[in-house]
């Protein structure tokens, strides 16, 4: 039998091979990564959103009985200064926070308890709900009336009477000072 000292191609096939494999799989990854990262990218929060990730507001005008609206995240945010009897009103109704859609007390909803922050959006369908200018309705618990489905919030934003699910949401925020909150 007579041995060939050389095989054929010299032996790099299987070596040449395995590059080309590796080179082809690689090269699909980078262009799957490619064509995927829009995608990824476009699930970002927009600049817009992120300018106003944080929010801080000057609450020194607001007189008692007042309330303001801004915008963070794209949301309706509610401060009101809340009257004395407003006030009342919330902590009387914590003695039937068991009897509440969503039980929460107000004391675990506010920082200070003249000033009541929350995201002014009805938990039911998204509407925003009246009662934060004078002269607005506001349903039979003196709070916020979502007119699209008869949803009443007291005045601690608390769902009391209609179809909505859940109290308004309370954003994440801080006094900076007596006069400044930042929001989120």
């Amino acid at each position: 039998m007579a041995e060939t000292a050389n095989p054929p191609h010299g032996g790099e096939g299987e070596t040449r091979r395995d590059f080309l494999y590796l080179t082809a799989g690689f090269m699909s990854a980078v262009g799957a990564g490619i064509a995927v990262w829009p995608f990824l990218d476009s699930m970002n929060p927009s600049a817009d959103v992120l300018a106003l990730a944080e929010v801080e507001v000057d609450i020194s005008p607001i007189a008692e009985g007042q309330a303001v609206t801004v915008m963070w995240q794209g949301k309706p945010i509610f401060i009101r200064h809340r009257t004395k009897g407003e006030i009342e009103a919330a902590e009387a109704a914590d003695a039937d926070a068991a009897d509440m859609i969503d039980p929460e007390t107000d004391e675990a909803r506010v920082e200070k308890p003249e000033w009541l922050v929350m995201v002014g959006v009805c938990t039911h369908l998204g509407c925003v709900p009246k009662g934060q200018r004078a002269g607005d309705p506001r349903g039979e618990y003196g709070g916020w009336l979502c007119p699209c489905h008869g949803s009443h919030y007291d005045t601690s934003g608390r769902i009391r009477k209609g179809p909505a699910p859940k109290n308004l949401p309370v954003p994440p925020y801080v006094f900076l000072d007596d006069t400044t909150i930042k929001i989120g």
